[in-house]
């Protein structure tokens, strides 16, 4: 990353920052450091989330060690930025790491073969109100000069194993369990940050540190270039990375009042039409059950309609449903897709607690099947596709939805498809972080949910994997692969006595290809399962020869046979023609 200044707030009142990076290769052929320094032009963000400062040092060993320091500085940005108002920034920075963390877990074991390991330290320091908030996993280092002194506020995960050599104990990426360390101080006018790879702080004495930062007459820029171009004259063997940042004003209050009070924010009134909250008119309520309210609003600021989610009055004191709720909006506010319901940012201070979304005018799946019983191939084929788009942006980041169903699933006016609950969304690597608020029992739906979750036992990508397979059965034929039966199952053992009914045993149509897929797609048994959603997809689309095979077991006539195979290749050319148009339009 170049050498970058900040300009500083020109506000009273408010926090000023001014920062400087330099990061270079050194005598290595690659840079595998990473460093950001981000400051949001929103005066909102800026005084609810602060700024961000943050180095990673890829682990060379590891061969992906570039790319996880890169991945993990600026997913860090992302996610914390995306964070709710009512997080605290230690909250929001672990989340944060947790998520980050088990994706680099993920990719490392997405190439077994290659022995790619993506792996990094990580330092960050978050500066929010009159606190610098920081983390920090490996051997970077971040220091604080003040008054003339420099202090260390982190220590190195390693373990020495001799003449100047050491191996880390930590770093993200390395386990699926994650072990931060996080701090906080309150800051003080003139204080000075450095944030700094082992390439420059092992090459660099601690007292020139102290003494390049207190020289008024460098910019931070400067001071960042001067230190790594020392560590470099020094033998440095490394890469060399510093950030610096200065502290040059602060707000007059804390944010501790504002914090605590939309932490504690009130549950809305049912409301109705005619009535504003928060400067946004209420229209209509669109949808209520026992746990939330739908409401279509608009803003009367700007006159754009949206869809205002409340919690329900019947929770008011229930800490895990209040806690789930917020979780919501952060997944909404994480997930950029065409196929999931954008979520927006409140740009207003909020007096009760809700959260905004786009609206969306058509109607949901479940509608959608009801007035197409047997729909042609081609369009249900191309609204499961885009539904398996939807659910790879969730799996993208390291999140699992859990509660697919055609309710959960929006069709627009131009046939467009968009996933639009985040209720029982599953965050991979929070539960490592957040073990004092429970979600206790399965918030799935029966007639959807893999039995294993429903039985408590987390199926991660699987399990929507065969949420989408039923739901394509169900388009195909207007019923569920296992029948009415499966809400009556109880154990895991119930599940396993249900038997697949074969889906052209109500829509005549199907082909072998086609039906085994849907059996595969969702069947109780994971080894049987399909593991990925492309893996799913690509059958759907063309036929797996594996079950252009006949099965003795259960089409014994030739005749039946040679109807099925004819009916493939006339699914083959409808699909075919489909997904050429789609490389083409979409």
């Amino acid at each position: 990353m170049n050498n970058s200044t900040a300009t500083e707030s020109e506000q009273r009142g408010r926090l000023q920052l001014a920062a400087g990076i330099c990061s270079r290769a050194g005598c290595k052929p690659q840079n595998e450091d990473s460093a950001v320094f981000h400051w949001p032009a929103d005066p909102h963000l800026q005084d609810y989330l602060g700024a961000v400062a943050a180095v990673a040092d890829g682990v060379s060993s590891a061969e992906a060690g570039a790319l996880a320091s890169c991945m993990a500085t600026s997913q860090f940005v992302g996610d914390y930025y995306s964070a709710p108002d009512t997080w605290s920034a230690a909250r929001a920075g672990q989340r944060a790491l947790a998520s980050i963390n088990s994706k680099l877990y993920r990719s490392s074991h997405d190439y077994p073969r290659e022995e790619k390991g993506f792996l990094c330290t990580f330092s960050a320091l978050v500066f929010k109100s009159r606190t610098a908030h920081f983390f920090h996993i490996g051997d970077s280092r971040i220091h604080l000069l003040r008054g003339g002194k420099l202090e260390c506020l982190t220590r190195d995960h390693s373990v020495a194993l001799g003449h100047r050599q050491s191996m880390l104990s930590r770093a993200l990426g390395m386990d699926t369990g994650l072990q931060v360390d996080y701090g906080r101080i309150t800051m003080e006018r003139d204080d000075r940050f450095l944030l700094t790879s082992d390439g420059v702080h092992d090459f660099v004495p601690r007292e020139v540190l102290a003494d390049i930062l207190q020289r008024e007459e460098l910019e931070e820029g400067e001071m960042a270039e001067t230190l790594v171009r020392l560590a470099e004259e020094n033998g440095s063997d490394d890469n060399l990375t510093a950030v610096v940042v200065s502290v040059r004003g602060l707000p007059d209050a804390t944010l501790d009042e504002y914090s605590h009070k939309i932490a504690r924010l009130p549950f809305p009134p049912p409301l109705t039409p005619g009535m504003i909250l928060d400067s946004f008119a209420v229209e209509r309520e669109i949808f209520s059950s026992q746990r939330s309210q739908l409401y279509l609003v608009r803003d009367t600021h700007t006159g754009a309609a949206l869809v205002m989610k409340t919690p329900s009055i019947n929770y008011e004191d229930d800490i895990h449903y209040i806690d789930r709720f917020v979780q919501e909006e952060w997944i909404g506010l994480r997930i950029h897709s065409e196929r999931v319901v954008r979520v927006f940012r409140q740009k207003r201070p909020r007096t009760a607690l809700y959260y905004l979304m786009e609206y969306i005018e058509g109607c949901t799946l479940e509608t959608w099947i009801e007035r197409h019983r047997f729909p042609k191939p081609a369009e249900a084929f191309r609204i499961v596709r885009q539904i398996a788009e939807g659910l790879q942006a969730f799996h993208d980041r390291e999140t699992i939805h859990q509660d697919l169903k055609p309710a959960n699933i929006m069709i627009d006016g131009k046939g467009g498809v968009k996933i639009v609950d985040f209720g029982s969304v599953y965050v991979a690597g929070s539960a490592e972080i957040f073990r004092p608020l429970e979600h206790p029992g399965a918030l799935g739906t029966a007639s959807y949910s893999d039995p294993h979750y429903l039985m408590g036992r987390n199926t991660a990508i699987q399990g929507d994997i065969y949420a989408l397979a039923t739901i394509a059965y169900e388009m195909f034929t207007g019923e569920l692969p296992y029948g009415e039966e499966i809400n009556e199952c109880r154990s895991l053992v119930d599940y396993e006595q249900l038997r697949y009914r074969s889906a052209a045993q109500f829509n005549p149509v199907i082909p072998i290809w086609f039906d085994r897929t849907l059996e595969r797609g969702c069947a109780v048994d994971l080894e049987k399962r399909y593991h990925t959603i492309a893996g799913f997809i690509a059958d759907l689309g063309n036929p797996n020869p594996e079950y252009l095979r006949d099965d003795p077991s259960e089409y014994k006539s030739r005749n039946a046979s040679l109807f099925w195979k004819i009916l493939s290749g006339l699914w083959i050319v409808t699909l075919l023609a489909v997904i050429a148009l789609f490389s083409t339009g979409e």
